[in-house]
């Protein structure tokens, strides 16, 4: 290439060419077709494999090579699986399966350890009768782990001896070593993530792994999973004889139940099997159905869940004609309107799943659809027959949630025609004159009096300013119809411009950021929540696409003759002063954005050259439900347990 194109900006095409080594004059030749072999694919482009390089990547690690241990346990072969942090920054992952194979695979004429750790598509999986179920099912994950990790070390114990094989980035450092005997079974594998691959760093997150391996508990019955920190820092154990179906009581610890238990179904075909645990909640209006096959979440659900949600919604449809909740001339029960309050979960476990991707987020294989709507129509149809009283109420719910649909539908039409299909905005909105969405900045301020300092000292350029009176009404405690008549939730829908729930349209958002900026106190920390837990049920997208931001304004002023210095916390400012001490200054905590001027405001808070925002992200779906239904829900206890299991991580939780 000639040194001109070398000093573009490689974007578009001009990447891809520079990727590929495509001369300018066009030439391409055999001699620019490179070959990547073994697991230099995996080491080249991570993201293939795993899906990115950053946490969510790093955490992905671990699952895969769990996997391969439930894999075992799902076989029937294993009952207890560990997982250890070690302080060197290493993973362990055991089992007391069967322990991978080290005989010579007769094919490619190497061990089968080192087979299975460093060919890519090598495993037990592929019909060839070691696994009937699998999650791990494209034989790449612990091929995977190898290429992606600084060293690892495979330990198993089978055939009365403990075997040993150690890797650096992929590549066999030994040959598999038989050591001493050993009457253990099952497989040890130790591994460091590699650095050089992973751009935010290899620390692993405790908790995040914690709720995950909680999850597989649930999901494997009977199966005994441990996660622990080396030298007994942490460790949880979890052993669930319930199943899935004290998964369900698990979500709904700390809501209130209609029925006495959960209702438990049940079906096999051919190699197929189908559980599913539910439950319907008293003053609960949202549906938490979550779906899995083969123990893969199932995020964007997939066959199974149409198969549930088809039963469910047919078996109370037919019941409530049959006992006459419907008259002739009533349509029947839309699918919404019976899930509302129900928490389930749908486990199905097949020989051939089909994903989409390597990512397993959709399942597609279609013989399942009808085995889950068949077994949800028969057994929620037994169960209303059987308990009428339970199963008035459900009805009773199901027609209130329609009137409550019906109302609901009359407010989205009025903020159609308001707030999405005219140029109106709020007459309390600050806007900026930029019509860049991807330069743009909204900032939710707490009260007039900061949005007021506010509008003075931002940049009218890209940054637009909604002042909010008061608090938020708490949505995960009302009906859709009921939130639409919240003047401050209409304002942010209005001024956002991309609509809400379904209607969600992320093309059409007017900024780029939304921040949150409260003060820094227990009101300001309320509102704060307030409004994640209305952007977490009602435009998820906002959080899913990184828009959401909390903006960090200072706590202290330290003035020190003509020289003001902002902190923005107690260890901050307590750290300061022992290194310069305090004589000849005067310290101000600020109460509120109030009590800054706009010219404070700005080089503190809202100077994108100055400011620290934090963006929210939700790692887990699931665990961020728990969280905000805990937060902000009806339950005392589960609050209160909440804010004592963590307040000694957190020295002031404000919640």
């Amino acid at each position: 290439m000639s040194e001109e194109i070398k000093e573009m900006k490689t974007t578009g095409a001009e990447q891809v060419r520079e990727e590929m080594d495509i001369h300018v004059d066009g030439s391409y030749s055999a001699d620019q077709i490179e070959v990547l072999e073994g697991l230099e694919p995996v080491r080249v482009r991570p993201g293939m494999y795993i899906g990115s390089t950053d946490a969510r990547g790093l955490h992905h690690l671990v699952q895969e090579i769990v996997d391969n241990s439930i894999d075992e346990a799902m076989a029937g072969f294993c009952d207890r699986v560990v997982v250890t942090l070690h302080d060197d920054g290493s993973v362990s992952v055991e089992d007391n399966g069967r322990g991978i194979p080290v005989a010579m695979h007769a094919k490619v004429k190497k061990s089968a350890l080192e087979v299975a750790l460093t060919i890519l598509h090598a495993g037990g999986k592929f019909g060839t009768g070691g696994y009937k179920v699998s999650g791990g099912l494209h034989g790449v994950g612990v091929s995977v782990v190898n290429a992606l990790s600084e060293w690892l070390q495979a330990d198993v114990y089978r055939d009365g001896y403990h075997f040993r094989q150690t890797y650096k980035r992929g590549v066999p450092q030994t040959q598999v070593e038989q050591l001493e005997q050993s009457d253990r079974r099952g497989t040890v594998i130790r591994f460091l993530p590699d650095a050089q691959i992973f751009d935010e760093g290899t620390s692993f997150q405790y908790d995040l792994l914690r709720n995950r391996l909680r999850q597989l508990a649930f999901l494997n019955r009977g199966l005994t999973i441990v996660i622990r920190e080396e030298h007994g820092r942490s460790e949880d154990s979890f052993c669930y004889e319930g199943g899935i179906i004290s998964y369900v009581e698990y979500l709904d610890r700390d809501r209130e139940s209609v029925q006495e238990a959960p209702l438990y179904l049940s079906s096999v075909k051919d190699d197929s099997s189908v559980e599913v645990a539910l439950e319907f909640c008293k003053e609960e209006y949202r549906e938490n159905v979550y779906s899995f096959a083969n123990n893969i979440v199932t995020a964007e659900g997939g066959v199974h869940l149409v198969g549930f949600k088809n039963g469910i919604t047919r078996a109370m449809n037919d019941y409530a004609r049959e006992f006459k909740f419907l008259k002739p001339t009533d349509k029947n029960l839309e699918g919404e309107e019976v899930r509302e309050g129900v928490t389930a979960v749908i486990s199905v476990k097949l020989t051939n799943p089909q994903f989409e991707g390597q990512t397993k987020t959709k399942l597609g294989n279609a013989e399942i659809r009808s085995v889950v709507e068949n077994a949800v129509y028969s057994g929620v149809q037994t169960y209303l027959q059987e308990n009428p009283a339970v199963a008035k109420t459900l009805v009773d719910k199901c027609l209130m949630a329609r009137r409550a649909r019906e109302a609901a539908r009359k407010a989205r039409e009025q903020v159609r025609k308001t707030a999405l299909g005219s140029t109106s905005l709020p007459g309390k909105l600050w806007d900026c004159s930029s019509r860049d969405p991807k330069e743009c900045e909204i900032y939710l301020v707490e009260g007039d009096s900061a949005g007021g300092s506010a509008k003075q000292g931002r940049d009218s350029r890209f940054q637009a300013i909604l002042p909010l009176r008061g608090k938020i009404l708490n949505v995960e405690k009302t009906r859709v119809d009921r939130m639409m008549a919240n003047a401050e939730i209409n304002a942010m829908i209005t001024a956002f411009g991309a609509g809400y729930d379904d209607e969600f349209d992320a093309s059409k958002l007017r900024y780029d950021r939304i921040i949150c900026m409260t003060d820094a106190d227990v009101d300001g920390s309320h509102i704060r929540t307030l409004l994640l837990t209305f952007f977490f049920r009602h435009m998820r997208p906002l959080i899913e696409g990184g828009h959401v931001y909390i903006a960090q304004p200072p706590l202290y002023k330290v003035s020190r003759g003509k020289t003001d210095l902002y902190y923005y916390s107690d260890e901050e400012l307590n750290r300061a002063l022992e290194e310069q001490g305090r004589t000849g200054i005067s310290i101000q905590r600020y109460k509120g954005l109030g009590e800054m001027d706009y010219n404070q405001l700005w080089d503190t808070t809202m100077n994108p050259e100055t400011r620290t925002l934090l963006k929210v992200t939700m790692e887990d779906a699931i665990v961020a439900d728990e969280i905000f239904t805990v937060l902000m829900g009806d339950q005392v206890e589960p609050r209160r347990q909440f804010i004592e299991d963590n307040a000694k991580l957190v020295a002031n939780l404000d919640v």
